[in-house]
């Protein structure tokens, strides 16, 4: 059996507001049923281990989709998410794939945590999937492959500027991803705000927003049934 790790944040501060934020429900649970109903044995870790934070707006009536129905009756897989291992015990030979759900956490954290650079530094050079959406491949800002930024010269997506500008955080976040992807020389590419939109590029598998994370997991299962 494939085994995947998923990679969350644990960063729980949105800025200088006194808001809260944290990973984004529907990016982790619409990819972690994904996988797991085809087979895939799946890992969670964040920086600090335990219970990572949820954004509480992806716990809105208004963000619900039939996955993030689902995972508010599965006590199971609640339980399993309260008990998140801690990233620096990871070892990425344990693993076929890392998939890294989004949410606005992971700009401050992930982006940042040298755990999480070398772990996907590692995959990457183990020729092993790694996996992004919305948020979340701004933990790539820091990950460099003989050298280079991994991005550099890659196609790839992610939560764009028009997208945060309409969520009203271009001020808030540490840095607007789209921009930060294109200054480490990757080829950005987005369709209209909140469609679905993945991009695949050799290992590399990157979804817009929320609304992307099925696709993103569509194309990881299907790198995963292609390796041997």
């Amino acid at each position: 059996m494939k085994k995947v790790l998923f990679v969350l944040t644990s960063h729980d501060k949105l800025g200088s507001t006194g808001e809260k934020t944290g990973f984004w429900i529907e990016e982790f649970a619409a990819p972690y049923y994904e996988l797991a109903d085809n087979g895939v044995l799946i890992d969670i870790a964040s920086p600090l281990g335990g219970q990572p934070p949820i954004d509480p707006k992806s716990s809105d009536p208004s963000s619900a989709t039939e996955d993030t129905k689902r995972f508010d009756k599965d006590s199971e897989l609640q339980a399993k998410l309260s008990k998140t291992h801690k990233l620096a015990d990871i070892k990425q030979a344990d693993y076929d794939a890392v998939f890294y759900p989004g949410g606005h956490g992971p700009l401050w954290d992930l982006a940042e945590d040298k755990n999480s650079i070398a772990l996907i530094e590692a995959f990457y050079n183990n020729k092993k999937p790694v996996a992004f959406v919305c948020h979340s491949p701004g933990a790539l800002k820091n990950v460099k492959v003989a050298g280079e930024y991994l991005v550099k010269g890659k196609r790839v997506t992610g939560f764009s500027n028009t997208e945060e500008e309409a969520v009203g955080l271009t001020k808030v976040v540490p840095f607007l991803l789209e921009d930060a992807l294109q200054s480490n020389g990757a080829t950005y590419s987005k369709v209209g705000d909140w469609q679905p939109y993945a991009v695949e590029d050799g290992l590399l598998i990157t979804g817009q927003n929320p609304a992307s994370s099925k696709l993103v997991a569509e194309k990881l299962l299907q790198q995963l049934n292609t390796k041997k």
